[in-house]
């Protein structure tokens, strides 16, 4: 996982908003997941769907290691998810995805509107060209009221001896599914064999979600599976909502399920799977949910 060295670091639960940073698209209809889910048995809409998805998307690199966003991007069609978190994106980042801004290609492919929350930002290759990050974003059918790029504990793989310390790079957006205000996470936990600093990943993940009011929807690649001690306070808080969807990782003939869609009390999970593809090194997961709406 290329990465660089972190900007100076802030506390772990103050973060910009970065709205602006938003990029609004064309979208096509929010329908994936209201065409597939019925209507309560009433006839009544108490409930309301969503679709969402995971993908650690390898820089846009398949496990061919061979660089082609295009097909990246029709596995993430294929997925037809009205949410999607991404992990490994690359905006301008080097040579690896021919210093392509991933997010805002992907989101223009897919007609959706995208936030991207670096984890690293570095300067240009070259004067007077544009700045390489590095890190999450989040796709999305529905418009997005808020966006903020929070920080949590990172440990740099390119500063030498690196410490502990809060990094940005845990990316939520806040949307209004038909009047439902929805948080959703897109994550990228630390990769280590020691589990120190996923469990602290994992307070600081809590901690900000703590302030959620309403639905809240956490995905990502935890570098983990559900069982792993350092994981384990998140189930005080949140539910596994695709424990029986299939293993992530590695892509071809995978051996863990370390891709995770994790979701709040008072959401309904109605299916999930992952879906087979060689696009990146891991596979998508995707799950149909139904959100919580408060009488009126």
């Amino acid at each position: 996982m290329p990465q660089g060295p972190r900007r100076p670091a802030r506390t772990a639960r103050v973060a910009a908003v970065l709205l602006a940073a938003v990029l609004s698209l064309t979208a096509a209809p929010a329908t994936a997941a209201e065409d597939t889910l019925p209507a309560t048995p009433s006839g009544s809409r108490a409930s309301v769907p969503l679709r969402v998805a995971t993908y650690n998307i390898h820089a846009g690199a398949g496990e061919d290691q061979v660089f082609d966003l295009d097909r990246t991007a029709a596995a993430l069609r294929n997925l037809r998810a009205d949410v999607i978190g991404l992990q490994e994106v690359d905006v301008r980042w080097g040579e690896r995805s021919d210093f392509t801004d991933e997010a805002r290609a992907l989101a223009e492919k897919l007609r959706m509107r995208v936030f991207f929350a670096p984890i690293y930002d570095l300067d240009p290759a070259a004067e007077g060209g544009e700045r390489r990050q590095y890190g999450v974003a989040v796709l999305s059918r529905h418009p997005v009221l808020h966006a903020e790029n929070h920080e949590i504990t990172r440990l740099s793989t390119q500063t030498p001896d690196p410490v502990p310390a809060p990094a940005p790079g845990f990316a939520e957006i806040v949307i209004r599914v038909k009047g439902v205000r929805t948080h959703v996470y897109s994550t990228h936990l630390d990769y280590r064999a020691d589990p120190s600093i996923r469990a602290a990943q994992v307070d600081d993940m809590l901690g900000i979600l703590a302030d959620d009011r309403g639905p809240s929807v956490l995905v990502g690649d935890f570098n983990a599976e559900p069982a792993a001690p350092e994981l384990a306070p998140l189930w005080h808080t949140l539910r596994d909502a695709a424990p029986d969807a299939g293993l992530t990782y590695p892509a071809i003939a995978p051996q863990k399920r370390i891709d995770l869609i994790t979701v709040s009390d008072g959401i309904t999970v109605t299916g999930a799977r992952t879906h087979a593809t060689d696009a990146s090194d891991h596979r998508p997961v995707v799950a149909d949910l139904r959100l919580p709406r408060k009488d009126r």
